[in-house]
């Protein structure tokens, strides 16, 4: 799934109809309702191109049927398979706003303390994004993605540049 940007995963069939429920990986959820054409296929592999019938929202999920895949046993064959796009059709972020995969390798850069290591995962916590700071023979660095600590963000140049808060260094020394 090089060059593409994962927007969900499949978590079951939904219905006869063939219709498979989504667990959304985007900010947007409405995003899904003008999809016309994704990629489905397990992790590591390039997937197959489906075409988009009908999107609806379901409680925190989507809905989504497939053109050829019309009952639930064609639709259950999907659970597990994560959607994707290509790059240019994904939605087009605000400034100062990255898809997770584009931070995933950045070098983090603390002003006082240099280079940190590099950012292994983002998740999210409700509240916040967390970056998750892989370091040579230590524990992993866990880093508020807030405004207060990362001051610049350089996809481009493969550097994040931060002012941990005070302490937070030390608690994982």
């Amino acid at each position: 799934m090089d060059g593409r940007i994962v927007i969900g995963k499949i978590i079951g069939a939904h219905g006869v109809r063939g219709e498979v429920k989504v667990y959304p990986l985007t900010d947007n959820v409405r995003r899904f309702n003008k999809l016309e054409r994704c990629y489905l296929g397990k992790e590591g592999d390039n997937g197959s191109v489906y075409n988009v019938v009908s999107a609806r929202n379901d409680r925190g999920s989507v809905l989504l049927r497939f053109d050829g895949v019309d009952d639930r046993d064609s639709a259950d064959l999907l659970r597990g398979h994560l959607i994707s796009v290509d790059r240019e059709d994904a939605v087009k972020l605000p400034r100062d706003r990255f898809f997770i995969v584009d931070l995933i390798g950045l070098r983090v850069i603390d002003d006082g303390l240099g280079e940190l290591g590099v950012i292994s995962d983002v998740f999210e916590t409700g509240a916040n994004h967390i970056i998750t700071v892989k370091r040579k023979g230590k524990k992993d660095l866990l880093i508020p993605f807030l405004k207060s600590c990362v001051y610049s963000t350089e996809p481009d140049n493969g550097v994040m540049r931060v002012r941990l808060p005070e302490g937070l260094y030390e608690i994982y020394e």
